[in-house]
C-alpha cells in the first residue's frame, strides 16, 4: 500500500471520527439556574396539540415548523398589567399587585449568591423588567444556554402556537456559543387594564438554533432573481409539473404527497445515522 494511499484512508478516517464526536455534542445545552424553573422541552409537531387534525397528518411544512426547536417556559405563574403607563406585576403567592421596575425572582438573590464565586455575587439576573419605552418588558426565564461553536438561537413567538392578543414578542438571534447570559425574550404589551397571565403549563417563547453561516450576509445578498416567467428553464417546468400539475391531475389523487414523501425521506436518514 502506498503512503498517499494511507494518508488518505487516515485522513478519512479521522474525519469520520471527528464527525462522530460532533453527533455526539448537543447543539444546545441548557442550564437552569432558577430550581423552580420548568426545564425547556422539545417542540412538537402537532403545535401542543393546537393543530388542526388534517393539518397534523397532511401538511408536513407546518408540522415540521411546529417541531423546529425547544419551548421555553416561564419559571412562575405570574401576571402583568399596563395602564398605558405604568406596569405592574403580581405572581403566584404574592396577594397585590406590585409596580414594576425591576423584580428578581422570588427569594433567587440570596439562592444565587450563596451558590456562586465571591466575585459574581450581588449579580443575580432580574426576573422581569419593565424598560423604559412605554408597555415594554423583558422577561427571563431562569435559563442560561449555550450551543455548540458556530451556532447561534433564534428566539422567537412559539411556531403555530396560536397567541394571545395581549402581548407580541420580539424575535432576537443570539450568539450563545460566545455569548453565556440569561435567556429572555422582550415583549411589547398591548392590551391595557386588563391583567395579562403568564402559566408555567405553557411556553412563552422558542428556541431554534441556527448556523452562523445561515446568517452570512455576503450569501443572504447573493441570492438569485428571475424576474419573468419566460426566463423560466424546462427543468423548472418539469419540477412545476411534478409538483402541481401531476397531483390535480391524477386519478386518484393522494393526500398529503410531499408529507409523505418528506417523512420517508427523514426516516431514511435517520436509519441512515443510526447504521453509522
Amino acid at each position: 500500500m502506498s503512503s498517499q494511499t494511507a494518508s488518505g484512508k487516515d485522513n478519512a478516517a479521522t474525519r469520520a471520527a471527528d464527525s462522530a464526536e460532533v453527533s455526539r455534542t448537543p447543539r444546545v445545552t441548557f442550564y437552569r439556574f432558577i430550581p423552580d424553573s420548568r426545564l425547556p422541552q422539545r417542540a412538537d409537531r402537532s403545535a401542543a396539540g393546537s393543530l388542526p387534525t388534517r393539518a397534523f397528518r397532511y401538511c408536513e411544512p407546518v408540522t415540521t415548523a411546529a417541531a423546529f426547536g425547544y419551548y421555553v417556559f416561564p419559571p412562575i405563574n405570574f401576571s402583568l398589567i399596563w395602564d398605558g403607563h405604568e406596569v405592574a406585576w403580581t405572581y403566584e403567592g404574592a396577594g397585590e399587585w406590585l409596580p414594576l421596575h425591576t423584580a428578581q425572582y422570588p427569594n433567587f438573590a440570596p439562592y444565587f449568591d450563596e451558590r456562586v464565586p465571591e466575585e459574581i455575587r450581588g449579580f443575580s439576573p432580574p426576573f422581569v423588567t419593565a424598560l423604559q419605552e412605554p408597555g415594554l418588558v423583558q422577561l427571563w426565564t431562569g435559563i442560561i444556554a449555550r450551543t455548540a461553536p458556530g451556532w447561534s438561537l433564534l428566539v422567537r413567538p412559539c411556531a403555530n402556537l396560536p397567541r394571545t392578543g395581549a402581548y407580541e414578542l420580539y424575535e432576537g438571534i443570539i450568539e450563545t456559543d460566545r455569548w453565556f447570559g440569561p435567556l429572555f425574550t422582550n415583549m411589547r404589551l398591548t392590551k391595557t387594564n386588563v391583567p395579562i397571565e403568564f402559566t408555567i403549563d405553557f411556553p412563552v417563547f422558542q428556541v431554534q438554533p441556527l448556523p452562523r453561516e445561515a446568517l452570512d450576509e455576503q450569501a443572504l445578498n447573493g441570492f438569485g432573481v428571475v424576474p419573468e416567467i419566460e426566463a423560466l428553464q424546462p427543468e423548472d417546468w418539469d419540477d412545476f409539473y411534478d409538483t402541481v400539475v401531476r397531483p390535480n391531475v391524477a386519478v386518484v389523487r393522494p393526500h398529503g404527497h410531499y408529507a409523505t414523501v418528506a417523512r420517508k425521506r427523514r426516516k431514511a436518514k435517520a436509519g441512515d445515522a443510526t447504521e453509522e
